[in-house]
């Protein structure tokens, strides 16, 4: 294995050998390890950095490419979860006193929270090694910092006096020195209500009632997508709009003859041809360029699916065919400058296998 890819790999999974090796020492000698750079940096790495990096992952729904893990639509919802999750960890992390009964036990309940909601982001990604060294170890510092918020509390001499708080303040106080197995499930129901709190105060902005869900059923071709169906007729790595073009009113867009693309039929004219032809000679030569600009054009794709019954339209495909004419020109030139037998390539596009293995071999 190359020197560099070891290096990244140890890079990758230290956040996970030094989350495991804190639970390992508080298990064996019964407190957690003091706060040093390096677990100080680990912490954030894996609290911050990690979960950050899913919304980042993609920012759209895409049949062809890297498709959003979180819906675009609901996104917002797991953004503010994450931080509230984030920021009781590191409150926790850094308090040297308790603070309000009420306080506490919110922040307790985020680490619940965050620990189920990285349960199943890690279903979501639908990637054993990606939930192993992404969701994990988050997972496991968020139970430690549970741990460590029960063994805070119980450290103090004695419990605050009820009498100096409200209602909620004495019911907080109940739980928060309740043993630890009626303390957990306690905090766990209590998760329900602070969620419908905060699912109320997003949809001050625009967020919907089901948004948490719909972050990961409104996707495709992850654990929860329940949009798949939306890509079963998408055509990947085509040209989409010489495809649609290639649809339009015969006497404009001239329809050749048809081709095989992806197992199925398709109408070839003389346009889509020619543009996939430049398409295999620009990846012939220029692969990295090829797939940048492949990668790009894909999304163009993907907003055609998504209005579909627009670019499905006879007219808007002529329209569409006589836009794209001058970039078939550039195509064409392209061919006949940088290809020795540019008619052959032309003509080999979205043949059967056999039949360009006989073009090719004139």
């Amino acid at each position: 294995m190359e020197p560099v890819f070891i290096i990244i790999a140890i890079i990758v999974f230290i956040p996970l050998i030094i989350t495991l090796y804190e639970f390992w020492y508080f298990v064996v000698k019964g407190h957690f390890p003091e706060k040093g750079v390096g677990l100080l940096l680990s912490y954030f790495v894996t609290i911050v950095i990690y979960p950050f990096l899913y919304i980042g992952w993609a920012t759209e729904n895409n049949c062809c490419d890297e498709s959003a893990a979180f819906s675009p639509n609901h996104v917002l919802s797991v953004l503010v979860l994450m931080v509230a999750y984030s920021a009781s960890y590191y409150y926790s992390l850094f308090r040297t006193s308790l603070s309000s009964p009420l306080l506490e036990v919110l922040a307790n309940c985020f680490l619940f929270i965050g620990i189920v909601f990285n349960v199943f982001v890690g279903i979501q990604t639908d990637e054993i090694i990606l939930a192993t060294i992404g969701n994990f170890p988050i997972i496991v510092l968020l139970l430690n910092m549970l741990i460590r918020n029960h063994l805070f509390i119980m450290r103090e001499i004695a419990a605050p006096n009820p009498n100096d708080y409200g209602t909620f303040g004495r019911i907080s106080l109940k739980v928060l020195y309740a043993p630890v197995f009626i303390k957990f499930p306690l905090l766990m129901v209590l998760c329900l209500p602070i969620m419908v709190m905060l699912i109320a105060f997003l949809l001050l902005f625009g967020q919907k009632p089901d948004s948490f869900i719909r972050a990961f059923t409104d996707t495709y071709k992850h654990g929860f997508s329940q949009l798949n169906h939306e890509c079963d007729n998408v055509q990947c790595g085509g040209h989409y709009l010489c495809s649609v073009a290639a649809n339009g009113h015969m006497q404009i867009v001239k329809p050749e003859r048809l081709g095989i693309r992806h197992g199925n039929p398709i109408i070839c004219n003389r346009q889509l041809l020619v543009s996939n032809a430049f398409e295999e000679l620009l990846q012939e030569k220029l692969p990295n360029m090829h797939r940048i600009i492949r990668h790009n054009y894909n999304k163009v794709g993907n907003m055609i699916h998504r209005h579909y019954g627009i670019f499905n339209n006879k007219y808007v495909s002529d329209v569409v065919y006589i836009i794209m004419k001058p970039a078939e020109w550039l195509f064409l030139l392209a061919l006949y400058t940088f290809d020795t037998k540019p008619e052959n390539r032309i003509a080999m596009q979205y043949l059967k296998p056999e039949d360009r293995d006989l073009l090719k071999r004139k």
